[in-house]
């Protein structure tokens, strides 16, 4: 009977020891020789032999499924588990059996030294796996149950060796050590040499962007903001700093990897998990299109083999040392950062190519776009057609060669495109890197003119591709648009100034006044406007930029910069708070309305031209009044110096106040 009692407890039953795949093992019952205290001892070893014989069926289902799935990767899984942190997990548990054969192996060699022993001398030399077996078998069932994956495998084991019981701790935590020893191997794949070893989505890091933290935003009712007044619901948006996320300004990075934060154990910090999806990305990417070796080098400096040495020391340890593990991420992500960041700024121009960013989409070179918003006036303020975007690149170029802006190599770089309707249907690639849509139209819309539906694309050359990327161009094309928009009406009215300057010597009309007086109050607000966008935003941005990328010596930082530059732009410039948006759009097409309704000729208004005029005073009076209600009423300290500072341009001799808030009137 002992070893038919030794046989069942290797996983072997037999006829006194039988085998119930709902109860697992049990005594038989018709065994009249056994006392009462001996079928106890034999139920408590029995449940033992259970637990044994179920870790057993377990490591030999899922390590089997892990090689058919190497051989028939297209096979269904039975049990939904698979994967090779199961494979690592079955292997623990394979070395933690390892111990318990081997009593049983010493219990036979002791039986057969002396026959006189005793079932509690079975249950003696096992006692102590009748505390560890039930704690194992309760972290197989959840894995099972669950469905635990990947990652989450290291997660479950983790938990469940918090326990106070030192061989349960102590046999999980060797579990675990195997389990790390596949998180080391994809980690050093990943960091060392961009590859990402993942083909049954195991891993935290994944290819694509995170689908996580992207909820779609419930479109609010829009109000009339054409109404006198401040409403509530509008001021409680302004005090509460709720910014409006148009879709295609603040579309998230269209990155090529992120993380998968549900596979990421919680005893890893997800900064951690960013520095480790920022190394791997980098080399994963200069890997990849490291045209010139000679040039650039090797992204870790040549220190593969040491990082990866030092990967296996920490793959050798019996315990995870977050401190020693933070430690290696942190070496080899400055060893990346530092050398891109020589890459970007000393090899690569980055300093040069954010002043290009600026000339051409920040309307730095002013003179470039005073002189293209005169060429193109006529082709932009019509519905674009299929020949449009051609007819302005000839003008770009023009206006270029017309302020002496020669620049052979700059020139190719830039193109500006103008969607129409049907583009779309027409070009099956999909519209180009960097372009936009226009913002106010639906893509399957006429655009009213070709002015909203202008895009501008920079060709940004390798490595910089990585900082300006599709996402972050089409933050710039909207502010792109918004800035030339301004400045065309500025020159608009500009134009106006001249056209009633040859008036002067004529007899005026009280018509005339009235114009002159509207023309006085826009060009008033919009040049301050102006000054305050180019002044008070753009050259305080930029020049807080190019002080912090001087000042650093890491990529990261000089990224983290950049896109803190970007947001304060499209913060500042107001183009994020809805309210101020679009009641200074408002006020854009108020005046452009004014523009082509004086622009054109110097006699005077006929009946229903002054009828237009009386509506354009009566509705910029409205504007210029909800305008100054906003800059004046908001408290929020987050955004109240960026609209103060604004009001202090446009009101800097009270003049503002002094009339109500209330500009154009008669």
């Amino acid at each position: 009977m002992i070893h038919e009692l030794l046989m069942a407890l290797s996983g072997y039953p037999g006829d006194i020891l039988t085998w119930s795949k709902g109860t697992g093992l049990q005594v038989s019952q018709d065994l009249p020789f056994l006392h009462p205290s001996e079928t106890a001892v034999l139920t408590r070893l029995c449940a033992l032999g259970t637990d044994c014989i179920r870790l057993k069926e377990f490591i030999e289902q899922h390590t089997d499924h892990v090689h058919l799935q190497e051989h028939h990767p297209n096979q269904p899984n039975q049990t939904g588990l698979h994967g090779s942190y199961l494979w690592a997990f079955c292997a623990g548990l394979d070395s933690m059996l390892r111990p318990y054969r081997q009593t049983l192996l010493d219990l036979e060699q002791e039986f057969l030294g002396d026959p006189h022993l005793t079932i509690s001398h079975v249950n003696y030399k096992l006692h102590q796996f009748q505390l560890l077996f039930p704690s194992v078998v309760v972290v197989v069932e959840t894995i099972r149950s669950q469905k635990i994956h990947g990652c989450q495998i290291l997660e479950t084991v983790y938990k469940h060796s918090w326990g106070g019981l030192p061989p349960v701790r102590m046999a999980l935590e060797k579990i675990l050590a195997v389990c790390h020893g596949v998180m080391y191997k994809q980690l050093a794949a990943w960091m060392l040499h961009g590859f990402l070893l993942d083909q049954s989505e195991e891993f935290f890091v994944k290819r694509g962007p995170s689908a996580g933290g992207a909820a779609a935003n419930q479109e609010e009712e829009e109000e009339d903001l054409g109404l006198g007044g401040l409403s509530g619901k509008q001021l409680r948006e302004l005090q509460d700093l709720r910014l409006v996320e148009e879709e295609n300004m603040l579309a998230p990075s269209l990155q090529q990897f992120s993380l998968r934060t549900e596979m990421l154990p919680s005893y890893i910090p997800i900064r951690v998990a960013e520095k480790i999806l920022f190394v791997g990305e980098s080399v994963q990417m200069f890997e990849n299109h490291n045209h010139s070796p000679s040039r650039a080098g090797s992204i870790l400096k040549h220190q593969e083999d040491m990082f990866a040495a030092e990967l296996h020391k920490l793959k050798q340890q019996p315990l995870f040392s977050l401190v020693d593990f933070e430690n290696l991420i942190d070496r080899i992500r400055s060893t990346v950062a530092e050398h891109l960041w020589t890459l970007m700024v000393e090899e690569s121009g980055l300093l040069e190519q954010l002043k290009i960013i600026k000339d051409f989409y920040l309307l730095g070179r002013g003179e470039l776009y005073q002189v293209f918003i005169d060429l193109a006036q006529h082709m932009l303020k019509t519905p674009p057609t299929a020949v449009t975007e051609h007819d302005v690149n000839v003008a770009f170029r023009q206006a270029a060669h017309k302020v002496l802006l020669d620049d052979d190599n700059l020139l190719p770089l830039l193109h500006l495109t103008v969607d129409y309707q049907g583009k779309d249907s027409k070009d099956g690639s999909g519209p180009r890197d960097g372009a936009t849509p226009p913002q106010d139209t639906s893509p399957r819309e006429a655009p009213p003119t070709g002015w909203v539906a202008l895009g501008l694309i920079y060709k940004v050359q390798w490595p910089l591709h990585i900082l300006f990327t599709p996402a972050v161009l089409e933050k710039y094309n909207v502010v792109f648009r918004y800035l030339l928009s301004v400045r065309r009406v500025q020159l608009q009215l500009q134009h106006c100034w001249a056209v009633q300057m040859q008036r002067k010597h004529l007899k005026s009309s009280q018509t005339d006044s009235v114009k002159c007086r509207l023309r006085n109050h826009m060009a008033f607000l919009i040049d301050n406007l102006q000054h305050y966008l180019q002044v008070d935003v753009l050259e305080s941005q930029f020049s807080q930029l190019l002080q912090q990328i001087n000042s650093t010596r890491d990529f990261e930082s000089i990224r983290l910069a950049h896109d803190h530059f970007l947001s304060n732009l499209l913060a500042q410039s107001f183009i994020l708070l809805k309210p101020v948006f679009h009641c200074l759009n408002e006020i854009l097409e108020l005046c452009d309305t004014f523009c082509s309704l004086v622009s054109p000729t110097v006699a005077p208004l006929d009946e229903r031209g002054a009828a237009q005029l009386d509506l354009l005073v009566k509705g910029f009076r409205r504007q210029s009044s909800l305008l100054f209600k906003i800059l004046s009423s908001v408290t929020n300290h987050q955004i109240k110096s960026e609209l103060a500072q604004l009001l202090l341009r446009l009101d800097y001799n009270k003049y503002y106040t002094q009339a109500g808030g209330t500009l154009g009137s008669i």
